[in-house]
């Protein structure tokens, strides 16, 4: 299943500039999903971070790996539409990412109780590991 950035505004209650995950090219409902983030010079956050040396900031990169989590619990045909993020563990920034990259966004399931789910993300550019993160989110049926 391929979402466009259309299709992931319906999943998610998030918005210019804090969108980050412009297309779904992989989704195995309840299991596993890959996104895309086109990372571009012109990204609110790189005018501080940093001025005449771009890099984007790794806890975007972790947010980034929580709303591809998101567009899969809300694709997973569970009750509820809103996942909250609760917390994460073991995270490594490994790469700087810049303006021009393509990050590509790899989420698993590690663990699902009721609402409460455990996931592993990690982020790629150009096949190369630039972060990780294991991390929980809880599923609410709050509108949005």
């Amino acid at each position: 299943m391929i979402m466009d950035v259309n299709q992931i505004k319906q999943a998610l209650p998030h918005r210019y500039p804090f969108l980050l995950v412009d297309r779904i090219i992989e989704i195995d409902p309840g299991k596993a999903i890959t996104g895309i983030k086109n990372v571009t010079v012109n990204e609110q956050f790189f005018e501080g971070h940093f001025p005449g040396k771009p890099i984007m900031p790794g806890v975007l990169q972790v947010e980034a790996l929580a709303q591809a989590a998101g567009v899969l619990v809300t694709n997973s045909g569970i009750d509820g539409n809103m996942v909250y993020f609760m917390s994460m563990d073991k995270v490594k920034f490994r790469k700087p990412v810049v303006p021009g990259d393509r990050l590509v966004l790899k989420v698993a399931v590690s663990h699902n109780r009721g609402k409460v789910w455990k996931f592993k993300g990690e982020a790629f550019v150009d096949e190369s590991l630039v972060s990780e993160a294991e991390f929980t989110a809880m599923v609410s049926s709050e509108e949005f």
